[in-house]
């Protein structure tokens, strides 16, 4: 019966396009099978369920793609500030870019449903771009210059600690000891603090895990007034100077956070809302820029390494990335996010260990595991206040459906 139904159903497959697999009986009886096989209710429930397994982990894979671009971004900066290009330039040309980018995007996607721009929305528009876009970017990459990129991405990980204590500071949160919750805030917060001091203030002894003869960093006759002036990269007064440039970078962030909220109560599209603040971001980095910046020559770009770290930036990182987190933060949240930032600062620390000649010291790997346990510390209590917070209002949209039916039954 097998047989038949297969020779019934292939028959002409078999005929027309196959005919070695008519001579032989065998492959005849193996391709028969196979083709029963994909057509039977075993297959297709298997694909079912890897379809829905895909869909499911979709927010997963992309999120790891995040971390990848954001790694690639990193390296490129690091790259650029040794052939000598002026950051401030850099975050000219990045935030101009992602505005060439997602203006266009923006009218397209919210063409129908744009709401009206009001004074409030570019107020808010203007300090979005002014804390996650030209301040950020200028403190970010200058601690870059006179750090490392292993240094910066681990600071980075303060972020959800400094945007609690900034909540804290602006009513947006409300500290109880009392609940396990708001503990674990406080621990994460204490431990993240006490880890980024252990990289700045203690060294200790290198470790050389792996090796490589790849070497990007090579001395370059541009080379950055930062990198030329100091040539110990790892020094302990360039880390000085770079430490305040990274926690201010991180405040800002963390300001950017809380401003974004308001914004997206005042402003709901996305796709408009990331635009007005690249245009704002750009018109702030390009005045400032040309306030500074007295060499026109930096602002020249060839086909090197200077055009596509801006144009990478600025399009994939500014663009492309942050359009996949917003989706990514409208499907599991904010803390779903968070929790793949550690991923981005092992492999800047593999990547630059290998290929930007950086070394690693105890006191870095230790004080960047303190920081990442601080993290998920904070990123657990955020996210069982926001799991009580939204049981109590499906509890509350459950105790109003069941009036309303007593109602309509009385």
């Amino acid at each position: 019966m097998f047989i038949l139904y297969g020779d019934m159903k292939i028959n002409t497959l078999k005929t027309e396009y196959c005919p070695c697999i008519k001579r032989n009986s065998k492959l005849s009886f193996a391709f028969t099978a196979l083709i029963i096989f994909f057509q039977s209710s075993i297959f297709i429930n298997m694909k079912k369920k890897v379809c829905n397994l895909l869909h499911t982990l979709k927010p997963d894979i992309l999120m790891v793609f995040v971390q990848f671009a954001f790694t690639v971004v990193n390296v490129m900066y690091k790259l650029a500030i040794n052939d000598g290009m002026s950051m401030r330039v850099a975050t000219a040309y990045r935030l101009s870019f992602a505005s060439a980018f997602t203006v266009p995007v923006a009218l397209v996607f919210d063409r129908k449903k744009r709401p009206k721009i009001t004074w409030r929305a570019l107020l808010l528009a203007f300090l979005c771009g002014l804390f996650g876009g030209s301040l950020f970017s200028n403190l970010y990459l200058e601690g870059m210059a006179l750090t490392s990129a292993t240094f910066m991405l681990a600071m980075v990980n303060l972020i959800p600690a400094f945007t609690f204590v900034m909540a804290l500071a602006f009513g947006f949160e409300k500290l109880n000891l009392e609940t396990a919750e708001g503990k674990a805030k406080v621990i994460g917060t204490i431990i993240g603090i006490s880890g980024a001091m252990l990289m700045t203030f203690f060294r200790g002894t290198e470790i050389n895990i792996w090796s490589s003869k790849i070497n990007l960093m090579h001395p370059h006759e541009n080379q950055n007034e930062h990198v030329a002036s100091h040539p110990h990269r790892g020094d302990f007064r360039n880390k000085l100077w770079g430490v305040p440039c990274a926690i201010v970078s991180c405040i800002c962030y963390s300001l950017w956070h809380i401003t974004q909220a308001k914004m997206n109560e005042e402003y709901p599209n996305p796709h408009s809302s990331v635009a007005l603040m690249s245009i704002m971001g750009a018109i702030q980095a390009n005045v400032f820029t040309l306030c500074v910046e007295r060499d026109w020559n930096q602002w020249k770009l060839g086909f090197n390494i200077r055009l596509l770290t801006v144009a990478y930036s600025g399009i994939v990182a500014s663009g492309i990335v942050f359009v996949i987190i917003v989706w990514c933060i409208k499907k599991r949240g904010p803390v779903f996010v968070s929790v793949f930032n550690p991923l981005q600062l092992l492999l800047v620390d593999i990547a630059a260990h290998l290929m930007l000649d950086e070394k690693l010291y105890l006191g870095s790997v230790l004080g960047a595991v303190m920081i990442v346990c601080g993290l998920y510390w904070v990123l657990w209590g955020k996210g069982q206040e926001l799991k009580k917070k939204s049981q109590l209002v499906a509890l509350g949209n459950t105790n109003s459906r069941g009036e309303s039916q007593n109602v309509e039954v009385l």
